[in-house]
């Protein structure tokens, strides 16, 4: 059962040699900023953009067991965030298809809020963090409050 009126999810994706080794660096936390969980992967063969879209889409898999009503989603992707709001049209079919899998995903929340913010925002270096140990080969997927 959902525990949180309002969480925040921070999420960084990556591909080394675009397109190239992808991986995703998420972090999800309460309204109070405190952590709830990390969670890295390596996810293949990508674009950096691709690998941003595939790091939300797992955030908001992961999301849906700490709440159903409102997350605010930061990413560090200028992209993907104008995307989503409807102020950037999509011209890739594989951004297209991605796309549409976070609208599906919506779905499941009473709210979503889609926030750009900088590389340098502390969240975001952290998820750059677990991105980067995907890559190396070590994954992490730790709860600090059990969903």
């Amino acid at each position: 059962m959902p525990k949180f009126s309002h969480i925040l999810l921070y999420t960084d994706g990556s591909s080394r040699g675009n397109p190239g080794a992808g991986s995703i660096g998420i972090i999800i936390c309460d309204e109070n900023n405190k952590k709830l969980c990390e969670y890295s992967e390596f996810i293949g063969y990508c674009t950096n953009n691709e690998a941003e879209y595939k790091a939300l889409i797992k955030g908001l898999e992961l999301a849906v067991k700490y709440t159903r009503k409102k997350i605010t989603v930061y990413s560090d992707s200028e992209l993907v965030i104008k995307q989503l709001n409807g102020v950037y049209r999509i011209k890739s079919d594989n951004l297209l298809k991605l796309f549409l899998e976070v609208k599906q995903r919506e779905k499941f929340f009473k709210e979503i809020v889609y926030q750009y913010v900088l590389r340098g925002n502390q969240r975001i270096k952290e998820a750059d963090r677990l991105n980067k140990q995907a890559y190396a080969g070590r994954p992490v997927n730790r709860y600090f409050v059990t969903p």
